[in-house]
C-alpha cells in the first residue's frame, strides 16, 4: 500500500486512562529496615559459627536491603509527576530497579557458588545448635516481609524485590537444615550443598526476571498480547481500511502503550472511527494509552490536489 506523504499529516492523540498507582513504597520501606537490621545479625552469626550457609545467607540479606531500598526509592519515583523534561513521568524506574536487582542476585550467586567450591573441598567446622537458632529466626523475619510485599500491587520491581525475600526464605530454610545435619550427624559437606541447592532454586527466577525487565527496555511487545491479532483487531473496525505503522510496548508494569496509522474513507468519518477504535482496544486488549493518525487512501488525496509520492520499489 503507498503511504501518505509526511507534508501532510493529520494527528489525533488519545492519551486516555492514565491511572497512577500507588507502588506500596512503605511496605518496601519496612522490608529493607527489618532486612538490612537482620542481616547484619545473621552476618555476626554466621562468622562466630563458621556457617557457609549462614554467611551466604547473611549476604543474601544484605543485597535483599539494598534491592528493597533500591525497591522502595524507584517506587517512589514513579508516583512523580510528568514533566516538560521526563513526559511520560520516572514510571521507567521501576523497570531499571528490577533490572539492577536481578543483575545484584546472579552476582551474589556466583559469589555463593564459588565459596561453596571452596567449602567442599576443604570443609570447615560449623556451629549446628547456632546455625538452627538463628536461621529460624531469619526465616521468620523472611516471611513477615514477603507477606508485607505481597499485599502490594504487583509490579515488576515489588516481583524483583519478592524473589530476593523469597531467596532469603530459601536460604533460611537452608541454613536451618544445613545446621540440623550437622548438629546430630557432624557432616559438614551438607552446608555448602545444601548452599548450592538454593543457588540452583532461584537461578531461573532470577534470568526470567532480567529478560523481562530487558524486554520492557527493549520496547518489547508486552507477552501477552500478540501485535498482529491487535492489529487485525483494529483493521475490522467499522470504517477502518487499512492498519500500519503500528507499535505496542510497555512504559512499565500494567502501562501499555500503542500508536498507529488508520487509513479511513473519509476524513468526516474520523470522530467515530477513533471512539470505536479506542474502545475496542480499551474492552479486548486492555491498552488505554492510544495515538492514533488518521489517513486518506491514495486517490482521495489525489482528487483534492494534494501532493502524493508513491513508494518506488527498486
Amino acid at each position: 500500500m503507498a503511504k501518505v506523504e509526511e507534508t501532510h499529516q493529520e494527528h489525533d492523540h488519545a492519551h486516555h486512562g492514565h491511572n497512577h498507582h500507588h507502588h506500596g513504597s512503605g511496605g518496601l520501606g519496612i522490608a529493607f529496615w527489618l532486612t538490612l537490621g537482620f542481616a547484619a545479625v545473621e552476618a555476626g552469626g554466621g562468622w562466630w559459627a563458621g556457617s557457609l550457609a549462614l554467611i551466604s545467607d547473611a549476604g543474601h540479606m544484605l543485597i535483599d536491603a539494598l534491592a528493597l531500598g533500591l525497591a522502595a526509592f524507584a517506587g517512589w519515583l514513579a508516583l512523580r509527576p510528568a514533566s516538560y523534561r521526563h513526559s511520560y513521568g520516572l514510571v521507567r524506574a521501576e523497570v531499571v530497579a528490577a533490572l539492577v536487582n536481578s543483575v545484584l542476585m546472579l552476582a551474589l550467586m556466583l559469589g555463593i557458588v564459588w565459596e561453596a567450591i571452596a567449602r567442599l573441598n576443604a570443609p570447615q567446622p560449623v556451629q549446628g545448635g547456632t546455625v538452627m537458632v538463628i536461621a529460624s529466626i531469619g526465616l521468620m523475619v523472611n516471611i513477615f516481609v514477603a507477606y508485607q510485599l505481597s499485599r502490594g500491587e504487583q509490579t515488576l520491581n515489588v516481583r524483583a524485590a519478592l524473589l530476593h525475600v523469597l531467596g532469603d526464605m530459601l536460604g533460611s530454610v537452608a541454613a536451618l537444615a544445613a545446621g540440623a545435619v550437622i548438629y546430630f550427624t557432624g557432616w559438614l559437606p551438607i552446608d555448602a550443598l545444601l548452599s548450592l541447592f538454593v543457588v540452583a532454586l532461584i537461578l531461573v527466577s532470577s534470568i526470567r526476571l532480567l529478560r523481562e525487565a530487558l524486554h520492557i527496555l527493549m520496547e518489547g511487545v508486552p507477552k501477552n498480547l500478540d501485535l498482529p491479532e491487535v492489529g487485525l483487531a483494529m483493521a475490522q473496525t467499522a470504517g477502518v481500511t487499512s492498519v500500519h505503522d503500528l507499535h505496542i510496548w510497555t512504559l512499565a508494569s500494567g502501562k501499555v502503550s500503542l500508536s498507529a496509522h488508520l487509513e479511513i474513507p473519509a476524513m468526516q468519518d474520523w470522530p467515530g472511527i477513533l471512539h470505536s477504535t479506542r474502545q475496542m482496544l480499551h474492552t479486548r486488549f486492555d491498552i488505554d494509552h492510544v495515538t492514533l493518525q488518521p489517513e486518506l487512501p491514495a486517490a482521495q488525496l489525489e482528487q483534492v490536489g494534494i501532493p502524493f509520492y508513491p513508494r518506488h520499489n527498486h
